[in-house]
């Protein structure tokens, strides 16, 4: 399965540190071995179910995240210098697995998808939290887990969380209504 978290999540192998990446994989392998959908799923389903009709897919809205979280970063760092301490790998880690979680939150009722009891109850940051805990992340990667949607509202961010967080409703925000304004 590797392979094949290697072709839809390039993005992993931008951490640099070598036993960060493999617990970020095995993080997706769990994940999907325990979800009702397969990994060619991600590429197909729609990244929320909360969007009537929605045609971003959730790995278009996965990656472009975590492509707006590192370019963000490096723009911080390029402009504020040593004013800023981003810690790449942390970011890049927790930007690739703030959903991880959702695919705990999925059944597929009449071969339609829809939200499961267990999503109802346990939202996903929740849920992506107790994976990456599973498989000893460090809990600055767990914090951008916990931290990256409204759950985190009333908590205190760290550099890395608010990078992520921004980035994530940037690709979110856009599709959520369709009154969103277009000129």
């Amino acid at each position: 399965m590797k392979e094949e978290l290697k072709n839809i999540w390039p993005e992993i192998e931008w951490i640099k540190d070598n036993e960060l990446k493999e617990k970020v994989y095995k993080c997706w392998e769990y994940a999907i071995d325990n979800s009702v959908l397969t990994i060619e799923d991600l590429e197909i389903i729609p990244f929320s179910l909360l969007i009537d009709n929605c045609s971003i897919s959730f790995m278009n809205h996965k990656r472009t995240a975590v492509q707006l979280s590192v370019e963000i970063a490096k723009i911080m760092q390029n402009n504020f210098n040593d004013d800023v301490n981003i810690d790449m790998d942390f970011l890049i880690a927790g930007a690739i697995l703030i959903d991880v979680g959702k695919l705990l939150e999925y059944e597929k009722v009449d071969g339609k998808l829809t939200t499961s009891k267990e999503g109802k109850l346990l939202r996903h940051p929740f849920s992506g939290v107790s994976i990456a805990d599973r498989f000893d992340l460090p809990v600055e990667v767990q914090h951008i887990i916990a931290y990256h949607s409204k759950e985190g509202d009333l908590g205190k961010r760290t550099i890395e969380s608010i990078i992520v967080h921004h980035a994530d409703f940037v690709s979110f925000e856009p599709f959520k209504d369709s009154a969103c304004l277009k000129l």
